[in-house]
């Protein structure tokens, strides 16, 4: 009563892991980027707000509008931080 498992059952047992492995790593990587954007999303709105709360005293500000929203969701605290250095190069 020996147990005999053939190489092609094997075969086809790892390939099965590897493709769940690959799917699996396909729909959580989507997931990071799309959290990873909302974060800094509302990082960057929230240090657009703070800084024209805060630069209002100072005479300091950038104005609110969707590109400057856009760029700020996208590159957070950095994307204030060019706005700024752009609003007064400029």
């Amino acid at each position: 009563m020996g147990i005999s498992v053939d190489f092609s059952v094997i075969l086809a047992y790892a390939f099965g892991l590897l493709l769940l492995y690959i799917v699996g790593w396909l729909l959580v990587m989507p997931l990071k980027f799309i959290l990873r954007l909302l974060y800094n999303g509302i990082i960057g709105g929230l240090m657009l707000w703070v800084l024209n709360l805060v630069g209002g005293f100072f005479n300091v500000g950038v104005a609110i509008n969707p590109i400057t929203a856009l760029i700020a969701g996208f590159l957070g605290i950095p994307g204030v931080l060019l706005l700024l250095v752009l609003q007064y190069i400029l």
